[in-house]
């Protein structure tokens, strides 16, 4: 059994209350961030959602931009918001070549996104389907808050059993397979289009290709013609 990739470290700046350049390593084993109400425990967790590709209410913002340093009395607003995550990815949990990967994301204030893999940009859905190898995209029980467990407790049997097949990965499968019917219908479409095109070619090919023989005809006739006439020339000249 392939052991999960491990979080070596995490850097951020300007996200949240994270205005200075920031650096968290994790041991092995289990790490625990302590610290007193307000100090930005929860904000570190949102980070990591983030840089995963996170969107929307689950970090607790309204606007994307919020995650951006807003600014305080000592020190003015930041342009942008930067995460990175540090994986040990030498048991090849995720498939690429890199015992060590860099997950990042930067967001700046006029709402352009970068996803970067070891410092090269990818698009977003090159980072989903790769976490998505490892289970770890839009995967609701990767991280679990406070309440969760309680919710789940409290939910009927028949409930449960999506949050069974988010764990055991059965919804992974299932987007993949909607994924894949996707873009069969897709490949569909583009094939019914082709038709139609080449359906609209043909008598527009037929056609050139009568005006095409019918040019070699006529070539080949003056061709002919050409020839009888500096025949009868030749034999004019030597009777």
């Amino acid at each position: 059994m392939t052991a999960p990739a491990r979080l070596l470290a995490l850097r951020l700046q300007g996200f949240k209350s994270f205005a200075e350049r920031t650096v968290v390593e994790f041991g092995p084993g289990i790490s625990a961030v302590v610290g007193p109400n307000g100090s930005g425990k929860s904000n570190l967790a949102d980070a990591l959602r983030w840089a995963l590709g996170e969107q929307g209410r689950s970090l607790r913002t309204r606007r994307s931009e919020d995650v951006i340093w807003a600014g305080s009395e000592r020190r003015s607003a930041l342009g942008m918001a930067d995460v990175t995550l540090v994986l040990d990815n030498a048991d090849g949990l995720l498939p690429v070549d890199y015992s060590v990967l860099e997950l990042g994301r930067r967001l700046f204030r006029s709402g352009e996104n970068d996803y970067l893999l070891n410092k090269q940009r990818v698009r977003l859905r090159d980072l989903v389907d790769l976490l998505d190898a490892a289970n770890l995209a839009d995967n609701a029980f990767l991280f679990i808050g406070q309440g969760m467990v309680d919710q789940a407790l409290a939910l009927r049997p028949e409930e449960r059993r999506p949050l069974f097949e988010e764990v055991a990965g059965v919804r992974r499968h299932e987007r993949r397979r909607r994924k894949a019917e996707d873009q069969l219908a897709e490949s569909e479409t583009n094939l019914a289009r082709v038709e139609d095109i080449l359906s609209e070619l043909r008598p527009q090919a037929r056609r050139l290709a009568a005006q095409a023989e019918q040019q070699a005809t006529r070539a080949t006739a003056g061709q002919e013609l050409a020839a009888a006439l500096v025949a009868a020339a030749r034999d004019r000249w030597h009777g």
